[in-house]
């Protein structure tokens, strides 16, 4: 019993003490300690931001734009599509009230009727004026006719009664003359009073075929294929079925190309200078994990701006989608990822090897047990180009070794690029991902030129 009980407690003792040495932290042989090779090949720095599709081409549907003419300033809309509906050219999108229209429409019709009773009325008062001008003038061509001959058989008569004849003659030709000329006159009148109904009437004419065009404009259709997205009213809201529409701005929904799409992006201000026009862009879409797209940076805006629930000041970009594909739509949330640097054959190490003493020194821990400096070139979210201080083959720990406080830094010789023996005294590293403020690669996307060349 005693010798069974001292093999359980010594049996006891020894498997806390194994336990002891495998999960102790510090333990030698325990896989907490990541060590990886220093990879070559190309890199690239990638500026990844969120971005929504719009078309690149739109054109506006419009309402009736001649409704302020005719004193209407609101419409109704009666009946519309769905948003999001893909119509042909030409197809039905909307149709608005016509009640109003119809009132002008008729008040113009009676005047329509008036202005053409007046316009036949002139017509025969100048025809009868004119006929009775007309007749006048023939009564007076037949008095002169009449006159001539009673002037003529009085050659025998007194002297007297010859002068009295001619003195008619006289008179007869001066009233057929000035009947001739006021009939010219007459006509011109006449001719002018007949000009003025006839504007008149073409006016009411012409507003009323305005009217019966303006009629067809309250039926909208598509003026292109493409898909119907409705406009936003001031106070946020979508225009829909109810809606009214002013007649200054009547326009009732775009219609976006959806064979040229865009994606609208914003870039912070510390990695805008990377961005320039003509840069590849991988995109991805939050509907359609599955899919990839291709764009190339288009525009990048020259001026800064802050957008809502935002500190960061940030820059416009628009990226052209390579690609068309009947699945895109327009305010679709897109992953963009854009090339702002690649590099064909260079060495780069995880972010997380690299640490910084005093401020300035950049090194990593090998898995030789040393310590040494490296100069950092470009970096992205993950990685970082080592310019000088590694080798290919080299090997390295991603995380705090247990030796790595009491063993100094390797200095690099910066005018040959070699390790140098030399050493640096080493108080305790810091992890260049522990401390904020410190100089040292971005976690957060691309950077430049780490802090120590």
């Amino acid at each position: 019993m005693k010798k069974n009980l001292i093999f359980v407690i010594a049996g006891s003792v020894l498997a806390i003490i194994i336990l002891y040495f495998i999960f102790s932290p510090g333990a030698p042989g325990v896989g907490s300690d990541i060590i990886v090779p220093v990879k070559s090949g190309p890199f690239t720095v990638e500026i990844t931001t969120t971005g929504e599709l719009k078309a690149q081409r739109s054109q506006q549907v419009m309402g009736p734009m001649r409704a302020m003419q005719f004193r209407i300033n609101q419409i109704t809309i009666e009946k519309m599509v769905d948003e999001g509906t893909v119509v042909k050219e030409g197809e039905f999108i909307a149709s608005l009230d016509k009640s109003e229209l119809f009132g002008r429409v008729a008040d113009t019709q009676t005047n329509l009727d008036q202005e053409l009773a007046q316009y036949e009325q002139v017509q025969l008062d100048t025809a009868l004026k004119l006929r009775q001008q007309r007749d006048n003038i023939l009564n007076l061509e037949y008095n002169v006719e009449e006159q001539q001959l009673v002037l003529e058989q009085s050659k025998y008569e007194p002297p007297a009664t010859i002068k009295q004849n001619e003195f008619n003659y006289q008179k007869s030709v001066r009233d057929l003359e000035q009947a001739r000329e006021n009939y010219k006159i007459m006509i011109k009148q006449e001719q002018a009073r007949m000009a003025e109904r006839a504007a008149r009437l073409r006016e009411v004419q012409q507003e009323y075929s305005q009217m019966q065009e303006l009629l067809k404009e309250f039926t909208i259709i598509a003026p292109q294929d493409g898909m119907v997205i409705y406009v936003t009213n001031w106070n946020g809201s979508k225009v829909a079925e109810g809606s009214q529409i002013s007649a200054w701005n009547p326009v009732v929904a775009t219609l976006p190309d959806l064979t040229s799409m865009e994606s609208i992006t914003y870039v912070n201000e510390v990695d805008i200078r990377k961005v320039k026009a003509g840069q590849q862009v991988t995109i991805g879409l939050d509907a359609f994990p599955e899919k990839t797209l291709t764009g190339q940076v288009s525009k990048v805006a020259n001026v800064g701006q802050q957008r809502p629930n935002s500190d960061a000041k940030v820059f416009e970009v628009l990226i052209l989608v390579n690609e068309s594909d009947p699945l895109l739509r327009p305010a679709m949330t897109t992953s963009n990822a854009i090339i702002a640097e690649k590099l064909e054959n260079v060495l780069f190490v995880p972010l997380e090897a690299i640490h910084v003493q005093n401020d300035s020194i950049n090194y990593v821990h090998l898995s030789n047990g040393t310590k040494q400096e490296v100069k950092l070139g470009l970096s992205n979210s993950n990685d970082v180009v080592i310019e000088m201080g590694l080798d290919q083959g080299d090997n390295v720990y991603l995380s705090m070794p247990n030796w790595g406080d009491g063993v100094a830094v390797n200095l690099l010789d910066e005018l040959n690029g070699t390790r140098n023996q030399d050493k640096l005294a080493a108080p305790v590293a810091e992890d260049v991902t522990s401390e904020p403020g410190r100089d040292r690669p971005s976690r957060g996307g691309a950077s430049g030129n780490a802090p120590r060349n």
